[in-house]
C-alpha cells in the first residue's frame, strides 16, 4: 500500500497488516496495487474468469491473442491476491472459484484504487463489471461509517437496461457478501413502492437506469448529495438509447467532488464529447482494439432469402442440436413472430424486448440460463448486458443496421476463453450491411451452405 499524503496511519480492518490514510483524502484511498502498467485497459459484463486447467493461459485471454491483449499480458499474469483487495473481498472471489483476473480487471482495479477518473473500453465479455465493483467495494468498506443517512448512496452506477442493472447489482452482492455494505437496484417497469421502502434504509451502492432514478429524484425519495463514485456502464448504449439528457440531469444533482468511471464498448466521438465535461484527467484503457470481434468465435454466413430464414433456422437448430441459442432480430414484432414460429415447430422459444413485462423478461432469461429454454429471441437493446457463461451459439436472424452492433451481438459467445459460434442469415437485400460489417472487423466472414435443407415452395 502507498497511502499518499498520509500523516497518521490507522489500522485497516479489511486488510490486516496494512494501514489506511485518514479518511479525508479525496483520492479515496491508497491501496494501490504493486507496479502494474497504468495504461491500456478494457471493459464488459459482471464476471471473473476461472483459472484454466492447464495453468498456462491467463484468465480471459484468447489464443491467438490480439495485439492489445498481448501487450497487456504482463499485467494479467498476476492473481487477485496481488491486487491489494481486502480479505473479505478476496474470500468472496475465492468462493466463486476465480483466481486470475482478466486484463481489464488487472489494469482497472489499481486505477480505481488509486482514486483517479477512468475511461475504459474493451470488447464484450472481458469481465469489466468486476473491474469496477471490486475496487469500489474495497474503498467503501474501508471508509464505512455507521450510522449513515437512509436513501443517500455513496456509489451510483447507471446502466441502460433493466437486465444489465440487475446483473451489476448481483455482482455487487456476490463480491460484497462478507462486507457491511448494502446495495439496491432500481429500474422502471415494476412497482415503485418497494424501491421507495428500500430507500428508507441505508443504501451504500445504488444501481439504476436513468429514467427510474429521476422518478425518485422527482418524488424526493432519493438523496444524491453523498455520491462519491459515479459509474456509467455501457455508456455508448445509453447514448444510443437517447439517455444523454437524463444523464446530464443526473450529473447536475451530484457533488462536484467524486470519482468518475466510464465504461463503453466503443470510444465514439459522442462518448469523447461526453467525457470532456465529466472526467478529469482520466486514465484511458483498452484491452482489445476498437471494434474487433472475439478471436475464439467461429463466424459464418448463410445466404438465404428473407422468407426462407425461419425454415432454415429451425432446420439448423434441429440438425445441429443446439441446446442454447441466442437469436437476434431487428424489431420487437419480428422477435415475437419468430419465437411463435419456432415454438409452433417444436422448438421451445421465448422473445424478450422492451414491450415485455419485467416479470416475463426475467422468467425467460432464467429459463434460458438454466437450459430449460433452448432458444431466446431478442432485440439488441434487450440483450445488451446479457451474461451467460459459455453460451455456445449466437444467431443473427437479421443483420443489425449498425455494424458495431454485430460485434456486441457475437460477443455474447466465445467468452472467458471458451469456443463460441455465431452465424448470420443474410438476404441479398442485406448485402450492403454485410459488407459494412466485414469492413469494420477487417475480415471476410466464411460462407456456409446448409446440408440437407430443402425449403418449402413458399418459404412459409
Amino acid at each position: 500500500p502507498n497511502p499518499k499524503k498520509s500523516t497518521q496511519a490507522a489500522p485497516n480492518p479489511y486488510n490486516p497488516g496494512t494501514v489506511r490514510p485518514p479518511i479525508s483524502a479525496p483520492a479515496f484511498l491508497s491501496y494501490v496495487s504493486p507496479d502494474l502498467p497504468d495504461r491500456e485497459i478494457s471493459l464488459r459484463p459482471p464476471r471473473l474468469v476461472p483459472l484454466p486447467v492447464s495453468g498456462q493461459a491467463v484468465a480471459g485471454a484468447q489464443d491467438p491473442m490480439t495485439q492489445a491483449e498481448s501487450a497487456a499480458q504482463a499485467a494479467v499474469a498476476i492473481s487477485f491476491s496481488d491486487l491489494a483487495l481486502c480479505e473479505p473481498i478476496q474470500r468472496a472471489i475465492t468462493e466463486t472459484g476465480y483466481t486470475v483476473p482478466t486484463p481489464i480487471q488487472a489494469q482497472a482495479i489499481p486505477q480505481v484504487l488509486a482514486g483517479g477518473d477512468l475511461m475504459a473500453a474493451a470488447q464484450t465479455g472481458t469481465g469489466k463489471t468486476a473491474g469496477f465493483t471490486l475496487p469500489i467495494l474495497h474503498i467503501l468498506a474501508a471508509t464505512h461509517v455507521h450510522p449513515h443517512p437512509p436513501g443517500r448512496p455513496r456509489c451510483l452506477i447507471l446502466t441502460p437496461t433493466r437486465e444489465l442493472a440487475a446483473q451489476v447489482e448481483e455482482s455487487v452482492k456476490t463480491y460484497g457478501k462478507h462486507l457491511p455494505l448494502t446495495s439496491l437496484v432500481m429500474f422502471g417497469g415494476v412497482n415503485i413502492n418497494p424501491q421507495i421502502g428500500a430507500l428508507k434504509k441505508r443504501v451504500d451502492i445504488l444501481v439504476a437506469t436513468p429514467g427510474r432514478l429521476l422518478d425518485h429524484v422527482g418524488q424526493r425519495t432519493l438523496d444524491l448529495s453523498g455520491v462519491e463514485f459515479l459509474v456509467l456502464d455501457e455508456a455508448d448504449r445509453m447514448l444510443d438509447m437517447g439517455f444523454i439528457r437524463d444523464i446530464r440531469k443526473v450529473l447536475a444533482l451530484l457533488p462536484k467532488k467524486r470519482q468518475n468511471l466510464l465504461f463503453s464498448a466503443t470510444f465514439s466521438d459522442e462518448i469523447r464529447q461526453l467525457t470532456q465535461g465529466l472526467l478529469h484527467d482520466p486514465a484511458t484503457v483498452e484491452v482489445a482494439p476498437r471494434n474487433t470481434t472475439a478471436e475464439r468465435v467461429d463466424q459464418a454466413v448463410y445466404m438465404i432469402g428473407q422468407k426462407q430464414k425461419r425454415e432454415l433456422l429451425a432446420h439448423l437448430i434441429k440438425e445441429k442440436q443446439w441446446f442454447q441459442a441466442l437469436v437476434f432480430t431487428r424489431t420487437k414484432h419480428g422477435a415475437n413472430k419468430l419465437a411463435e414460429y419456432l415454438t409452433k415447430h417444436g422448438i421451445e422459444s421465448a422473445a424478450i424486448h422492451g414491450n415485455k413485462s419485467q416479470a416475463a423478461r426475467t422468467r425467460a432469461l432464467a429459463q434460458f440460463k438454466d437450459g430449460s429454454l433452448p432458444v431466446l429471441v431478442a432485440t439488441d437493446i434487450a440483450a445488451r448486458g446479457l451474461d451467460i457463461d459459455q453460451l455456445p451459439q449466437v444467431v443473427n436472424f437479421e443483420l443489425p443496421n449498425v455494424p458495431e452492433d454485430y460485434v456486441h451481438r457475437i460477443g455474447r459467445t466465445g467468452r472467458a476463453g471458451a469456443a463460441g459460434h455465431a452465424i448470420s442469415l443474410v438476404d441479398k437485400e442485406e448485402a450492403n450491411l454485410l459488407t459494412a460489417i466485414e469492413r469494420l472487423i477487417k475480415r471476410r466472414i466464411d460462407r456456409a451452405v446448409a446440408e440437407n435443407f430443402v425449403p418449402s415452395a413458399g418459404g412459409e
